[in-house]
């Protein structure tokens, strides 16, 4: 029988820059430093100091390194290393030298241009294809592993500059056998995106994250989200009960056609939604390819830089630095993602995000407070 040999070798990170930070996470570009000079861009993530102590969230954050690490797609957000410094738990990623969805609505707003529909679509489509794979992945034993994202929303999903659409985060994405589950309990998501049955702290599936990602491609294609209100529980409640709108009526320059697959893809009933992601990937894309050419990732990415270029000034796609999110949407991403349980549902008044008590926190520097010293 061959002995197994073990390759042990030190992973070496030097911090450059905050990229983002959210409400449980921060996320930090480094170099990955080897032997003769070897270097690789990577992002770092990062647990906030307020998380880094309880069990149960280093458990997840742990649970999400594992799943995503066999998630290998061009349309998902590739993740390279869980490791452990002094007690602080980061994760090493694959580094998008782009933006994420919401900064590009942002970057739109600014200099006052509209996404083609064409570019929605693609934009769309190529997220029905990270979720089709994620899907559809299985054990090394074949059995379906049952994932389901549950935080489809703009932030979540990054475009690179070369155009490339890759769908983030699983933090709190359901699993067999990696994340801890509190579906019927808790509820946890960003409320504006949520399908009802997430909404109503039902059972979730596939079906969950088509909704979702058509809530994204409704917002793409006419500037708003017409699930959000002023709180998170309204928007809750408008994702039960707010009618789905004609989206011809909000904006005319939609198709026939497409009006009818968003209606299908934000269908309440779940028997009447597309019921998997292959399924509204085919028609996306049959949408914007049945006349022949269509939209390419070169096509994104131009149109990206374009925007970039023209909302920033002194700051360019062909350097080194990320777009960082500044006002509504900085707030936006520092807010996190909420979650709220089913007791807690009963006053309109209640926060939405959990909150847990921690112990103290020891002497020890935590990996934070040693990278933002670094970063001064």
């Amino acid at each position: 029988m061959a002995s197994t040999r073990i390759i042990e070798s030190d992973f070496r990170y030097e911090i450059v820059r905050k990229i983002f930070e959210g409400g449980m996470g921060i996320v930090y570009e480094a170099k990955q430093l080897g032997a003769r000079g070897f270097s690789k861009r990577v992002a770092i993530k990062v647990i906030r100091d307020r998380y880094a102590r309880q069990p149960e969230f280093i458990e997840n954050f742990i649970g999400e390194a594992r799943l995503v690490a066999d998630l290998i797609h061009t349309n998902i957000v590739q993740t390279y290393h869980l490791a452990e410094d002094r007690g602080s738990w980061f994760i090493c990623m694959e580094y998008i030298r782009g933006v994420n969805l919401d900064e590009l609505m942002t970057r739109l707003r600014l200099t006052g241009r509209a996404l083609p529909s064409e570019l929605a679509v693609f934009i769309v489509s190529r997220i029905a294809r990270g979720l089709a794979y994620a899907h559809a992945k299985t054990d090394p034993e074949g059995r379906p592993l049952g994932i389901v994202h549950r935080d489809i929303s703009p932030k979540n999903i990054m475009i690179a500059y070369e155009g490339d659409v890759k769908v983030t985060d699983f933090g709190i994405a359901k699993a067999r056998g990696f994340l801890t589950d509190k579906e019927g309990e808790e509820v946890a998501g960003k409320p504006e995106y949520m399908s009802p049955e997430q909404a109503d702290f039902k059972i979730t599936d596939k079906r969950s994250d088509l909704f979702s990602a058509g809530v994204v491609l409704a917002q793409l294609l006419t500037g708003t989200n017409f699930l959000r209100a002023d709180t998170p529980e309204a928007s809750r409640e408008r994702v039960l009960t707010a009618p789905i709108p004609d989206f011809q009526a909000i904006n005319p320059a939609i198709e026939t056609r497409l009006n009818q697959i968003l209606q299908r893809a934000l269908h309440r009933d779940l028997a009447l939604r597309y019921q998997t992601a292959d399924e509204f990937l085919y028609e996306l894309e049959h949408f914007i390819y049945h006349r022949g050419y269509g939209p390419t990732n070169e096509t994104m990415g131009r149109f990206l830089r374009q925007v970039c270029d023209q909302a920033t000034s002194g700051e360019t796609p062909g350097g080194t630095a990320r777009l960082t999110p500044s006002g509504s949407a900085a707030k936006a991403a520092a807010a996190g993602t909420s979650r709220t349980t089913r007791a807690s549902q009963t006053s309109a008044s209640t926060r939405t995000t959990r909150t847990t008590r921690t112990r103290k926190v020891p002497k020890t520097r935590s990996l934070v407070d040693r990278i933002k010293s670094h970063l001064k």
